[in-house]
């Protein structure tokens, strides 16, 4: 089985080698039976360096360009840890991915292009290599019906069609360094190839084995 992994920014940073260390522990045994593509977030240090450079006064793509380059650092970062068991080079498009899969090892990215969070890229990766699953690893610990952290009354649904996933992620704002659940790009894109999709909280690396074999206790999206 071939399984997308989006591993949020928000798990990643500050950068903390025993977190790195978890997560490369998990990476290992779930890629003992899967193919592993992990595209690793900016989090903090992302929107860290979009806020300086957007009081600077750049637009929104040179923005993203910034955070582009945290989440190559990121990914950077866990293929350190994962030593021997990641490809060595960080892939900057969809075709270099689909290459350095053939080599049997993990492959981590980060992003690719202004204008698509890190979601959107594991979305496109997931539909490019025809994976059989897309795990979004978040700080939240499902899908709601709002943002848990301004609506007491935002209820987590265990599973939803991609189409309802669009609709309740339509209302996030474009920008650089966005910090909701999934954008709504990569929620078009799950729609569109119907990627089964589970979203899980990255506070503890296991949810990762979980979302793989079922026992998670996140959202699942699925038609």
């Amino acid at each position: 089985m071939i399984v997308v992994v989006s591993l949020g920014g928000s798990i990643l940073t500050p950068p903390d080698a025993s977190t790195l260390k978890a997560y490369a522990d998990v990476i290992r045994q779930a890629s003992a039976d899967h193919k592993l593509i992990v595209v690793a977030g900016g989090g903090r240090t992302a929107r860290e360096y979009i806020k300086v450079v957007r009081e600077l006064g750049a637009d929104e793509t040179t923005c993203d360009y910034h955070g582009i380059d945290a989440t190559r650092m990121n990914a950077r970062l866990l293929v350190t840890a994962l030593g021997p068991d990641a490809y060595p080079a960080i892939p900057v498009d969809y075709e270099e991915v689909r290459r350095h899969m053939q080599c049997g090892k993990t492959v981590v990215m980060g992003g690719t292009s202004p204008g698509h969070t890190t979601d959107a890229v594991a979305a496109m990766t997931a539909e490019h290599v025809r994976a059989d699953l897309f795990v979004n690893i978040t700080s939240a610990d499902g899908v709601y019906t709002a943002d848990p952290k301004t609506d007491k009354n935002a209820k987590k649904l265990d599973r939803i069609t991609p189409r309802e996933l669009v609709e309740i992620v339509a209302q996030t704002e474009m920008k650089a360094g966005p910090t909701t659940v999934m954008d709504i790009l990569a929620a078009k894109i799950i729609e569109r190839c119907g990627m089964p999709t589970v979203v899980v909280n990255g506070d503890d690396p296991k949810n990762l084995l979980r979302a793989i074999d079922g026992t998670h206790n996140g959202t699942v999206i699925k038609a």
